[in-house]
C-alpha cells in the first residue's frame, strides 16, 4: 500500500461517513456520500496534496484508486 493511498485512506475515514474502510477500486458516485460532501473531501485532498484542482477537474476521478494514481503521477 502506498502512502498516497494511506493519506487519501485517512481523509476518508476523517471527514466521509462511508461506514466501512473506503474501497479505492468502487465508484465514487456508488459511495453515497452526497456531492457537497465530496466536494468538501477533494478540498481536503488538493490542501494535502498541493494540486490546485478545481471542482470540474475532480470529476475525472471514478475511483479513490484513480485519484490516488493521478497523484502518484504527478510526484
Amino acid at each position: 500500500m502506498s502512502s498516497t493511498e494511506d493519506r487519501i485512506r485517512s481523509i476518508v475515514n476523517d471527514n466521509l461517513d462511508v461506514g466501512r474502510e473506503p474501497n479505492f477500486d468502487a465508484k465514487l458516485v456508488d459511495s453515497g456520500v452526497s456531492s457537497v460532501d465530496c466536494i468538501a473531501f477533494f478540498k481536503l485532498v488538493n490542501e494535502e496534496f498541493n494540486l490546485g484542482l478545481v471542482a470540474e477537474e475532480c470529476r475525472q476521478f471514478e475511483t479513490l484508486r484513480d485519484l490516488v494514481n493521478f497523484i502518484e503521477a504527478r510526484a
